[in-house]
């Protein structure tokens, strides 16, 4: 801890202290075993819904990641989280209804519209996907946080950062998640928002900004052969994985479905809306500054906003940037092993075991969440041949994940003729079909483009990320309808509600109550207009 002054261990150990109380204040308001645990009771109002969509979401990828991309090439990776705000209104309008007149624990969407099988694949290409993105990313960018602060090994910061966090997320279940992710929202927004603003004027400003860095960093819309971030991409490929992250995956979902009622639910995915629009200033940002005040940054992009803290900011402040660094880090990693026992407990375990007891229930939770980070950091070292820089390693995975799984809860939605085996087959298909990407471009990237040039083999393992994910989501809608059509329909009792063709559900919200959230909705949609114009 040779890096930190008494203050900055002070502010580190006060928030430790709030956090772990908080833990200690949901655990002690346990109800009943397994819906306190795994949904906080159902009983979490809007603003604690938002903040802990936000905190949920912001881990380590954004602090590490963002920063890192935002050194590399500029504000162009902030589309994605203004994209998210768009993402999150779908949530909230369109989705929340169904999901929470359900009354579930987990996403039971894909079975009660298609088949059990299509609810199994889910389950496990969400844990797998937990492995390979949330996990893994979180384990790697914590130890490269920690390690930069402290001097431990990397490995040795990894496995503390685990035990930290398992100790509240295990005891307090998802209430002792979702409140203590409030407290890590507040503290991770106040840290950043210091360090952009100390870091903007030891630059000069904006304008001094753009003068230390190279031309086209502030403009967001990129050519589409730019390769990472083409307009073509961001467009038609970056909403397909939006969907499957903010509106299908239980890491996310999971946070509606505690939600008091769907009003509540809906509240709270508008405010997370209107917090998402936050990450481009005070992670983006901050990661062109490190370039503009460390050049040395440019070949290591990654530790941009580790160095901006240790090398940037006086004493005490210090502190309570590297307290936000830590919420950010384990809100996302508690969320994950949360979402990921609550996956393997009740759509894995429970069906094997239909009577096991509520306490049984909880302790399987926790073995498979012991069991998902060894995995993931078991998949650290494979990351690298993926992309150097995490965010878009990130991206790149839920992409080739992200658009079967997309197409059958988009389009079963609306579209009631669609069966069980087109959801099957576009499902199957899409996983093929990811995979073999994901394959190839670990084997291009490892052998150091071994793949022969003009070849199938070589176009696919090295076409943009975002592109692919369009095709995939164009072979996958096209089989689904497909071998639906060349099929039996499903009974309609087996679509009742649970598509907008026939009885849509409804929120029991008041006229005035609709309003109110229907203009909050214009509002944050005409923002980012204005600021995807400001930024063009």
């Amino acid at each position: 801890m040779s890096n930190l002054h008494a203050y900055d261990v002070l502010f580190i150990a006060v928030y430790f202290i709030i956090l772990f109380g908080i833990a200690w204040w949901a655990a002690l308001r346990e109800k009943n075993v397994s819906s306190d645990y795994f949904l906080a009771s159902r009983d979490v109002a809007w603003f604690a819904v938002g903040a802990s969509l936000f905190a949920s979401n912001i881990g380590s990828e954004h602090l590490v990641g963002l920063a890192g991309s935002g050194a590399a090439s500029g504000l162009a990776v902030g589309h994605f989280e203004w994209l998210a705000c768009l993402i999150l209104l779908l949530l909230g309008w369109l989705f929340v209804p169904f999901y929470l007149r359900s009354g579930v624990y987990t996403m039971p969407f894909l079975e009660r519209r298609f088949n059990p099988a299509a609810r199994s694949y889910f389950t496990w290409v969400s844990v797998i996907g937990y492995v390979l993105t949330k996990i893994s990313v979180t384990l790697y960018a914590g130890g490269v946080v920690i390690r930069a602060v402290t001097g431990w090994n990397f490995y040795t910061a990894a496995v503390v950062l685990i035990v930290v966090t398992g100790l509240y997320t295990i005891f307090g279940g998802l209430r002792a998640v979702v409140y203590t992710e409030v407290l890590q929202a507040i503290v991770l927004i106040l840290g950043s928002i210091t360090l952009m603003t100390i870091g903007l004027s030891r630059v000069g400003g904006f304008a001094g900004l753009e003068a230390k860095v190279p031309a086209g960093f502030f403009s967001m819309w990129k050519p589409t052969n730019h390769p990472d971030f083409p307009w073509t991409g961001i467009i038609f490929g970056a909403p397909i994985l939006g969907i499957w992250y903010w509106c299908t995956d239980q890491h996310i979902v999971q946070r509606v479905l505690a939600a008091k009622n769907i009003k509540e639910a809906r509240t709270g995915t508008i405010f997370a809306g209107y917090l998402k629009i936050l990450p481009v200033f005070i992670f983006v940002l901050p990661g062109i500054v490190a370039l503009a005040l460390f050049p040395e940054l440019r070949g290591n992009a990654d530790s941009a906003y580790p160095t901006l803290v240790t090398r940037l900011l006086p004493d005490g402040i210090k502190g309570l940037v590297l307290a936000g660094m830590l919420a950010a880090l384990m809100s996302s990693l508690a969320s994950a092993f949360n979402a990921c026992s609550t996956l393997l407990t009740w759509d894995v375990y429970r069906k094997m075991r239909p009577q096991a007891t509520e306490r049984k229930l909880v302790q399987v939770g926790r073995i498979s969440a012991g069991v998902m980070v060894g995995l993931g950091l078991v998949w650290i070292p494979f990351m690298k041949y993926i992309s150097s820089q995490i965010y878009i390693y990130l991206q790149s995975v839920q992409a080739y994940i992200a658009p079967p799984i997309a197409a059958c809860f988009l389009l079963g939605l609306f579209y009631r003729r669609l069966n069980g085996s087109g959801a099957i087959a576009s499902l199957v298909t899409g996983l093929v079909l990811g995979l073999l990407r994901l394959i190839l471009e670990l084997t291009n990237k490892a052998s150091g483009g071994g793949l022969t040039p003009g070849t199938l083999w070589h176009w696919i393992a090295t076409i943009n990320f975002l592109h692919y994910a369009v095709l995939l989501f164009v072979i996958c809608t096209f089989v689904l309808f497909i071998v639906s059509m060349m099929t039996p329909p499903p009974p309609r009792e087996k679509t009742e509600g649970l598509t907008y063709g026939g009885a849509a559900p409804t929120a029991g919200e008041s006229k005035d109550e609709r309003k109110f959230e229907v203009g909050l909705s214009v509002l944050l949609v005409a923002l980012l207009g204005v600021l995807w114009i400001v930024f063009a």
